[in-house]
């Protein structure tokens, strides 16, 4: 049998600087403002293989990106654009190669490049057989990344920690090495040692002389205050390229070799990335506590945590015209919220099956397909039930009454208020967001909210 001819895409991962996989720090936003500073290569968040296989592919026009979108509650697992598409790495956390083989081939197209993560240290990772567990399952390490190899053209690489004992970690490295993966990423601790640990630098070095392939060097974001410092690290670890994490996190700028940017410049730069995104509020605050740290104390710092939504975020930095301006361009558009979802619930071939699904049998059901998010609520209060909640209570009602139903693993509820009916024919992943569902219809009809709430909080399809 004539053996198949592959020609393989490369990436270059000699002297480059890259930005590290960071759990709800490598979104797009942070991916595009590390570009924009001077990172060659940027990595995703990891994403958990089953996850992105429950996800399906959709061109965003609107915001010009791809969107990989959860088809069981709409969200966007896996946002990414055609500025980085010759930069971006995709991490995914795996146990099993097929499963690993199958998100590969799905992504192909779309990034530079796969990474496995065999470092992570979460209890998570570690009970699912990912992350860190692989360190100790060479055979299961090399299957998974033998067959992401053989799958797809673009490069495959792995993320690892070292192993207390020196021998066993160069061990380790050459049997990785021997997949045929593009490269390494070393962090220089242990899964037990954490930040206030000294990187162990000399056992990078010595893996660096060790390997043929391209060796990048992680954990030094302790001693790495400003772009020169990289280059010291580079040196002393005497790896290919360089990995960073915190020290990217904390401030995005240290890429640049012109030098450091102030703190509020590069809140600014990556808030103007999170509106074009239409980066979820929850994930742009969360991104920029991590650059402020300790000056979440100071003045500027408390108005930033009594903000909510991401148009009051934009005001502590004087950026909410740029957010009306481009927010008004996007519902001009035609963009519904900061997520999208398929019409009702998809089959195996993603096709619409929801109208197999009858929400009720009564027919005075006030009904809408609209879907509730909870990343888009930053507090209890202004969850639809709790706004429904105090509404009757003002208005001398009876209590809310929820009628929720299940078929195999979804769900949907209807809400009797004053003696109406009200339900959203979207069936939701869980009892309580279908009942938030129902709730919103109800606050929409009795005329609480409008369309406009609707699709900024919500998904209205």
């Amino acid at each position: 049998m004539e053996e198949k001819l592959i020609t393989r895409k490369r990436l270059d991962y000699n002297n480059k600087l890259i930005l590290a996989p960071m759990v709800r720090i490598g979104t797009l936003p942070m991916r595009l403002l590390a570009l924009d500073y001077g990172a060659d290569i940027v990595y995703t968040e990891e994403l958990i293989d089953r996850k992105l296989l429950r996800s399906i592919r959709r061109e965003n026009d609107v915001l010009g990106t791809v969107d990989y979108i959860d088809k069981t509650d709409g969200t966007v697992v896996f946002r990414t654009c055609s500025r980085e598409r010759e930069h971006v790495v995709l991490q995914i956390g795996t146990s099993d190669s097929a499963r690993a083989a199958e998100v590969a081939h799905m992504v192909e197209n779309d990034v530079a490049g796969i990474d496995v993560n065999m470092g992570c240290p979460k209890k998570f990772s570690i009970l699912g057989g990912m992350g860190a567990s692989l360190l100790r399952e060479p055979q299961k390490a090399t299957d998974i990344l033998r067959k992401l190899i053989e799958t797809v053209t673009i490069p495959i690489t792995c993320k690892i920690r070292i192993l207390p004992d020196l021998e066993e970690t160069l061990l380790l490295c050459d049997i990785l090495a021997s997949t045929g993966i593009a490269a390494i990423a070393v962090h220089g601790r242990t899964i037990e040692e954490r930040p206030q640990h000294p990187n162990r630098n000399h056992v990078l070095k010595q893996i660096s002389a060790r390997l043929l392939i391209p060796v990048i060097a992680n954990g030094g974001s302790k001693d790495i205050q400003n772009h020169s410092d990289i280059f010291r690290f580079k040196k002393e670890t005497g790896c290919s390229s360089v990995m960073l994490a915190r020290a990217a996190e904390w401030n995005c700028s240290v890429f640049r070799k012109e030098g450091s940017l102030p703190m509020e410049n590069v809140i600014k730069s990556y808030l103007k990335h999170a509106i074009n995104c239409d980066n979820s509020p929850s994930n742009t605050k969360y991104c920029i506590q991590n650059i402020l740290r300790e000056f979440q104390e100071s003045p500027l710092g408390r108005r930033f945590l009594n903000a909510q939504t991401l148009e009051q975020i934009c005001q502590v930095w004087k950026l909410d015209d740029y957010y009306r301006s481009k927010s008004e361009e996007f519902q001009a558009k035609g963009l519904l919220g900061r997520f999208q979802v398929m019409p009702g619930i998809l089959d195996k071939d993603n096709n619409s099956i929801s109208h197999k699904r009858k929400i009720y049998e009564e027919e005075d059901v006030s009904l809408m397909r609209c879907a509730f998010l909870r990343n888009s609520y930053i507090t209890d209060s202004e969850l639809p039930k709790t706004r429904l909640l105090k509404w009757t209570k003002e208005n001398r009602k009876k209590m809310p009454i929820y009628n929720t139903r299940q078929e195999s693993k979804l769900f949907c509820s209807v809400v009797t208020v004053d003696g109406r009916k009200y339900g959203s024919s979207f069936w939701g992943k869980n009892k309580k967001w279908a009942e938030q569902g129902a709730a919103l219809v109800c606050l929409y009809f009795l005329g609480i909210i409008d369309e406009k709430s609707l699709t900024t909080c919500n998904i209205l399809l």
